[in-house]
């Protein structure tokens, strides 16, 4: 969850809710929290220190501290955690087990192991039986962000014994929009929605007007594909099961929006050659964000010397024509800025579709294309502001030399990242920093050997 504003709420009630903590107004704060909107509560209560936010949520039931503790950013939601943990872990225990499942499952998950499984214990056994399941799926799978709190029945019931069951089990259903028909043995036979359920004839039977092909997801899908497919077929929720089609959760759309952030950060992050933060900025601590960033910093300084090298080994060329050494600056840059243009592009394609060998093929030819044109572009560029320094012959070296840099920088920023991807690796890796380093190596060597080879030819001075 990342930062949010002061806002308007925190400037008009937070001194309210200091006034009250500290005259004992218990009455007052349970009137905060039980008719403001949670998410409202919520960023006023985290401008307080996690003592005071624990004096006001106290002061409520289980079932509302929860709600309201689901909008706190998680270093916040932490805090809290600790604080409890050390005071009073029953009234934790009754937190947890009031908040919905893949909430707490993500929330156990910051915990250290040990923590987790003395508070376990404390925990009602439906809860932490399912607890359990949640924490064993592997992090960014569609089972580590799904809720096991769907609305299923059988299919061999009347639609009026599906409203009546239904509402039985709304109070405890993260949504009941859609309903899952499942058979004895848990598997997904259909799906029906409450507006069908609504607009059906009362003694219509759910197997008749249920839709039976329906979109899943597996438990160990990726949950950039989860957030792919729920965002394709724009569903509010879509149902995940196992490799047998027992359905064992859903994910809904506030989990996939959640998912398209984070992972829109992370790949931001890695974009700018940052080792994605687990945190919000300003909750990361100075010691976290200098390590995340020093790492690759390092690799970029490394590929930096390695265009030192080049340049000291064509040094000899720079003394007898000293011309050359002007154009170099012009050279990188165009490179560089191409294959990061290209790599953008393609970074972001990626983290859309999935590409298929055949489509890869035609991104490289696309490329291919889109570079020659501006290659011819930016060459012709080239000549003339190199003409206004030096001669013609010696600037049609610096076009000529641009024109293929952008061609590599081009072809460079585009394929990296189909390779890291065809790979299985995170496409985004091959950082706007990597590829300009990559690309200015390249182009350095081009630059030089243009040169010597027209300097040859043609006699150039």
């Amino acid at each position: 969850m990342e930062e949010r504003g002061t806002g308007i709420y925190s400037a008009l009630i937070l001194p309210d809710i200091q006034q009250m903590i500290e005259q004992g107004d218990r009455d007052g704060l349970r009137a905060f929290c039980e008719d403001l909107y949670p998410g409202i509560a919520a960023e006023i209560l985290e401008r307080l220190d996690p003592e005071d936010a624990w004096k006001v949520l106290s002061t409520t039931s289980p079932e509302r501290q929860a709600e309201i503790f689901g909008f706190f950013s998680m270093p916040f939601q932490l805090e809290l955690v600790r604080l409890l943990y050390a005071k009073d872990r029953q009234k934790l225990s009754r937190l947890i087990e009031a908040m919905a499942p893949d909430d707490r499952a993500d929330l156990l998950e910051r915990l250290p192991e040990e923590t987790v499984e003395e508070i376990l214990p404390l925990i009602a056994q439906a809860e932490r039986a399912d607890i359990r399941r949640l924490l064993s799926f592997p992090e960014g799978s569609a089972g580590a962000i799904m809720t096991t709190e769907y609305a299923s029945l059988p299919e061999d019931i009347t639609v009026r014994e599906a409203l009546e069951r239904l509402r039985l089990q709304a109070p405890d259903r993260e949504t009941i929009y859609y309903v899952y028909i499942t058979d004895a043995d848990r598997r997904l036979r259909g799906l029906v929605s409450l507006r069908q359920l609504i607009l059906a004839k009362p003694d219509a039977k759910l197997s008749d007007i249920m839709e039976k092909d329906v979109v899943s997801v597996r438990v160990d899908d990726d949950q950039e594909e989860v957030a792919r497919t729920l965002a394709k077929y724009d569903f509010i929720a879509i149902p995940v099961t196992d490799d047998q089609n027992r359905l064992v959760g859903i994910v809904t759309h506030d989990d996939v929006i959640d998912v398209l952030q984070e992972e829109a950060t992370e790949d931001a992050q890695l974009a700018a050659a940052i080792t994605p933060l687990e945190d919000p900025y300003l909750s990361t601590p100075i010691p976290v964000l200098a390590r995340k960033r020093v790492l690759w910093l390092v690799i970029l300084l490394g590929t930096a010397s390695i265009t030192a090298a080049v340049l000291n080994h064509y040094s000899s060329a720079n003394v007898s024509h000293e011309w050359l050494v002007m154009f170099i600056p012009m050279v990188m840059a165009t490179g560089g800025n191409c294959g990061t243009q290209s790599a953008a592009l393609v970074i972001r394609m990626l983290a859309l579709v999935r590409l298929t060998r055949e489509e890869n093929m035609r991104l490289a030819g696309r490329e291919l294309v889109v570079a020659l044109i501006l290659g011819s572009v930016l060459a012709t560029v080239a000549l003339v502001a190199a003409s206004l320094f030096v001669s013609l012959a010696q600037a049609l070296v610096v076009a000529t030399t641009v024109f293929l840099v952008v061609l590599i920088g081009t072809i460079v920023g585009a394929m990296l990242p189909v390779l890291f991807n065809s790979l299985g690796m995170d496409p985004a890796l091959m950082s706007n920093p990597l590829i300009t380093s990559l690309v200015d190596v390249l182009g350095i060597v081009t630059y030089y050997n243009v040169a010597k080879v027209m300097i040859a030819l043609f006699g150039i001075p």
